[in-house]
């Protein structure tokens, strides 16, 4: 029993530690088989089982949940066709569009390695480093980054995939998943209040109203592009840390997500839980940005590294509702595999490799140098953001620059006036009022 107990714990997960999950469905309410053959989607009132997690960004496993981050909201659709898997945000903008500016978003979120606590220096560095960043931070301490509860929050596939019909013709998307019950925030007072008593209040909030029979639910919508479009918009349509505006590309109505159970075991069904973007279904081919295809192989490998080479065996990540013939034996626990051969070609009706009708790939996109990395965040500050999130998001930013070094406060304030003239004087006043600058 005593060896059990310290050998028992595998790795968490390097990012999004701390999070919560639950099972439901997702029914289709509008057909879209004119631009997307998958077969989850091709029937009004066709219903695929579905697994959300939601999760911190840089917390760890069993840190607090109402804490000032942007947060992961993962899908996982079993479908009759094989599992397809969004990996998305609670905002509609991702904090990096270099796959190789990853490991300084990550790492930088992460204890000082002297202090063994959060610095805000290496927030302010990253965030200074990789200046689209601050797009997604605008979003986040703005209220976005407290939810007021994950029944509430918002979830965004950023990517933006690539689609195609039965004829063969190329569609893009970009996904949406808002709350039927509305998108609510806290404000950082009230959840320091409630996190001192209760650090993990959205974990129980969400469990406690599905078993109490109040299910959540978001309604699934997506942004349509053709090729056309994609030619006159240019690469920026694929850029990570940008919105496709929805006056010009608006929302069309998919389906319904709906949440009506929790797990029996935590480990077993959440915590075990793999979104991995390598997951697709014919009919989808993904995005082709360089971050999707960096995170096609990032999360394949540290899904390896955390739950072992059969991942995929374990009954969460199993596409349940379709039998597979894999070529995986033996090895680390669970294994499954039938009685042919697991080498292809073979003479004895073992499993052969799925080859779809049509083999259309990615698109090539080839973004130009001097890009405007600041132009949609200077629309956010000025036009999309009310009074209130304005006041609020200087608030924030103004609690994270003043325990900062002098030259990171500069650079930082630099950056948010070339954002907003107006922006940055206020973080200026503020910033004169809290602190005394050399």
């Amino acid at each position: 029993m005593m060896s059990n107990l310290v050998r028992e714990r595998t790795p968490e997960r390097a990012v999004h530690g701390q999070g919560t999950g639950a099972f439901g469905f997702f029914e289709v309410t509008h057909d879209i088989s004119h631009i997307c053959k998958a077969d989850f989607l091709k029937k009004v009132g066709q219903k695929t089982p579905i697994a959300i997690r939601f999760a911190t960004s840089g917390g760890s496993r069993g840190s607090a949940d109402l804490v000032l981050d942007n947060r992961g909201y993962s899908v996982k659709f079993y479908t009759r066709e094989g599992n397809f898997d969004i990996a998305g945000f609670n905002t509609p903008v991702a904090p990096f569009k270099d796959p190789l500016d990853g490991h300084i978003i990550t790492r930088s979120a992460r204890a000082n390695p002297a202090t063994n606590a959060p610095d805000a220096n290496m927030a302010l560095d990253r965030a200074t480093l990789v200046p689209e960043s601050l797009h997604m931070l605008m979003y986040t301490y703005s209220g976005r980054g407290i939810p007021a509860s994950y029944r509430n929050m918002p979830g965004f596939s950023v990517h933006t995939y690539q689609v195609e019909n039965e004829n063969g013709d190329q569609y893009f998307i970009r996904c949406h998943f808002l709350p039927d019950g509305g998108i609510k925030y806290m404000k950082a007072e009230e959840a320091r209040q409630i996190r001192a008593d209760d650090p993990h209040y959205l974990t129980k909030d969400l469990y406690r109203a599905i078993e109490n029979g109040d299910y959540p639910s978001w309604t699934f919508s997506v942004q349509i592009l053709t090729e056309t479009d994609v030619e006159n918009e240019g690469p920026g349509v694929f850029d990570l840390t940008k919105i496709i505006p929805e006056d010009r590309y608006p929302l069309h109505e998919v389906g319904k997500f709906v949440l009506n159970r929790n797990a029996k075991n935590f480990f077993a069904e959440v915590e075990q839980l793999a979104f991995c973007p390598c997951n697709l279904v014919p009919g989808i081919h993904g995005a082709p940005d360089k971050v999707y295809e960096a995170r096609r192989l990032i999360y394949r490998d540290a899904q390896v590294y955390r739950l072992g080479g059969n991942v995929f065996n374990i009954p969460v990540n199993c596409p349940f509702l379709v039998q597979t013939h894999t070529y995986n034996r033996d090895g680390m626990p669970p294994v499954s595999g039938g009685e042919g051969p697991n080498y292809y070609p073979n003479s004895f009706n073992g499993p052969e490799p799925f080859v779809p009708k049509h083999s259309t790939g990615l698109i090539n996109i080839i973004e130009k140098d001097g890009a405007d990395n600041f132009d949609q965040a200077g629309d956010l500050y000025a036009n999309i953001l009310t009074e209130e999130e304005r006041s609020t998001l200087i608030k924030n930013i103004v609690s994270k620059l003043k325990t900062a070094t002098h030259f990171l406060q500069k650079r930082a304030l630099e950056l948010f006036t070339s954002i907003n003239q107006d922006f940055g004087d206020r973080l200026k006043q503020e910033m004169n009022i809290t602190i005394c600058s050399n």
